[in-house]
């Protein structure tokens, strides 16, 4: 069998942490193809190698040909990647992720499907935004509404701060340019957070489609997590850009937005506050590699895969119980 040609592919270990990662990349009108561990990028003002796993989402823009061998490139190495169109985003692709662990997809999984747990998690969401404040008592209801008015108040700070009339948030997911302008970069800029928060939930071996706030949607959790930097964030950024009048808004948001999510650090945030919001205080664990693949069992937790339990049960239960592991701590 013929070794395709390039780089040999690396061990998930050996890749960037999701929280060593750049924000996006945002192409269009171009030959997106593989020279050896490194995405090429070709137009006509020539071609530019950028490393794959530097970059945690990339978007695909109008007239973007992406070859077999850059995909493959891109999965490997976890990358969230998106189709999106003129000015709004279709999602349609996500790399594979930067753990073999599913300890953060089984916590997160477990917490949902509880209704007091599940409240105990949109709640510290809701704290998130809300720091030094007691959100502890309050119902669903209520912290909507607080939400709802802090978000209204983030408009209208920004609005005075920057001159931009704002008469709220009014767009057409299918009509980009029938908004006014600081609609179109709130438009924008939210694409560019989604796409990012998309990469990490992803990357951490989450899944985006169960949320806490959210729900009903592929990407319940990425709304969620998202949400959370939005007031500081996105809505600043939209009106600074709208304030500008620039002749492509859609592109200046991303510029901006890039430049923002970089400096930031909200790759990094994104990955403690998600550990923080699905795991119990205190529990630390390495998502980056874990080599183990287990058995589920109703008693023990769970025991070790590729053992022949039904040939000799007494020795196979040694094997699977004695000098293995725990890496979770189960007993």
């Amino acid at each position: 069998m013929r070794t395709p040609p390039g780089a040999v592919r690396p061990e998930l270990y050996e890749l960037p942490q999701v929280k060593e990662k750049l924000s996006f990349l945002y192409v269009e009108r171009c030959q997106v193809s593989r020279r050896d561990s490194a995405v090429t990028i070709t137009d006509d003002r020539g071609t530019v190698c950028i490393p794959a796993a530097m970059f945690s989402a990339i978007l695909f823009g109008p007239g973007s040909n992406v070859s077999h061998r850059a995909m493959e490139l891109l999965g490997d190495v976890g990358a969230c990647v998106l189709w999106v169109g003129e000015h709004g985003v279709r999602y349609y692709a996500i790399g594979r992720p930067l753990t073999h662990s599913a300890r953060l997809l089984a916590a997160q999984a477990e917490l949902v499907s509880n209704t007091r747990t599940r409240l105990g998690v949109a709640r510290k969401m809701y704290q998130m935004r809300f720091p030094g404040e007691n959100v502890s008592y309050l119902t669903m209801q209520q912290l909507r509404g607080r939400e709802g008015a802090r978000i209204r108040r983030a408009y209208r700070v920004e609005s005075k701060k920057t001159g931009v009339p704002w008469n709220g948030r009014i767009y057409d997911p299918d009509d980009f340019s029938a908004s006014d302008p600081v609609n179109m970069a709130l438009s924008a800029a939210n694409a560019c957070l989604y796409g990012v928060a998309h990469s990490v939930i992803a990357a951490l071996g989450c899944s985006p489609g169960l949320g806490f706030v959210h729900t009903g949607h592929e990407r319940s959790f990425v709304y969620d997590i998202a949400d959370l930097y939005k007031a500081e964030i996105t809505i600043p950024v939209a009106f600074e850009i709208a304030a500008l009048d620039p002749q492509d808004i859609s592109a200046e948001t991303r510029r901006s937005m890039r430049e923002v999510i970089a400096s930031g650090d909200i790759i990094k945030r994104c990955v403690r506050d998600i550990k923080t919001l699905l795991l119990p205080d205190g529990e630390e664990i390495d998502v980056d590699y874990v080599s183990h693949l287990d058995l589920w069992d109703d008693r023990k937790g769970f025991v070790r895969s590729g053992v022949s339990y039904g040939k000799n049960q007494e020795e196979a239960e040694l094997v699977a119980t004695e000098g293995y592991g725990r890496i979770f701590g189960n007993s």
